[in-house]
């Protein structure tokens, strides 16, 4: 079992080297290289023809999209950073935050002066007498 275990590490470890040292040669031959750098630069062009094929039809590239989604992340996340504020807000509010506590003051304040107007109403004489 361990001598099993052993030959499979082996068979293993030297089909990763042979499979390493194929891929380093063929990455060193000039000519896989050139054939590797063209089919990138390829590409490369195809897309930007597709968007620029895209753009003349008037429809969104796949960047255009990508770009779009990620805007529209960003405008979602600011949104739901504005609706935890307001909920903190009137959960504020509702327990008695200082806008409740200045309308307490300032009806106190109102009631006051109503009993001062009173008061200075009774003690002035009046017009017609």
């Amino acid at each position: 079992m361990t001598e099993d275990k052993g030959l499979h590490e082996r068979v293993t470890r030297q089909g990763q080297e042979a499979i390493g040292k194929l891929a380093q040669e063929l990455l060193e031959n000039p000519v896989v290289s050139g054939a590797l750098s063209r089919a990138f630069e390829t590409r490369e062009r195809a897309v930007k023809a597709q968007e620029v094929a895209m753009g003349a039809l008037n429809l969104p590239s796949a960047s255009d999209l990508e770009r779009l989604t990620r805007r529209l992340r960003g405008v979602s996340q600011r949104l739901e950073g504005i609706e935890d504020a307001l909920d903190r807000v009137e959960e504020h509010l509702r327990d008695g935050g200082p806008i409740s506590k200045l309308e307490e003051r300032l009806g106190a304040i109102e009631e006051r002066l109503a009993t001062i107007e009173s008061s200075v109403a009774s003690s002035t004489p009046s017009a017609s007498a």
